[in-house]
């Protein structure tokens, strides 16, 4: 018997974002800015530099990359700039990923039936 056929993947405009926010997220520096957003809400970039050899240039580039992603967004609080983490686009990529393994799952489950009839 067959395994049970998965659902589509998700159509080229959602991989294509899912890939951005991997690619995004695929730096260390990046990850880390994510983690301390997750855990500390809205922060500045002072607030994300302090205590790190970072540049306050350096985190503003990587920022503007998470942005991009749909990762992150800024907003004005006077004369701040705070950034906050974004989960939309991060959950669409995990939907994503999810999708894709279920498609692997029903390979292996073709492969497997395959090779064990040829016994």
């Amino acid at each position: 018997m067959l395994p049970a056929l998965p659902e589509a993947l998700p159509d080229a405009p959602e991989l294509r974002q899912s890939a951005a926010v991997f690619a995004a997220l695929g730096d260390e520096t990046r990850l880390r800015l994510v983690a301390a957003l997750c855990a500390g809400g809205a922060m500045s970039i002072a607030q994300l530099t302090a205590g790190s050899a970072m540049t306050r240039q350096a985190v503003t580039k990587h920022l503007q990359v998470l942005a991009q992603a749909g990762l992150v967004h800024d907003s004005r609080a006077g004369r701040e700039r705070l950034w906050q983490f974004e989960p939309g686009q991060l959950e669409a990529a995990r939907r994503s990923l999810e999708a894709i393994g279920r498609q692997w799952e029903f390979a292996l489950g073709k492969l497997k039936m395959a090779v064990e009839g040829e016994h």
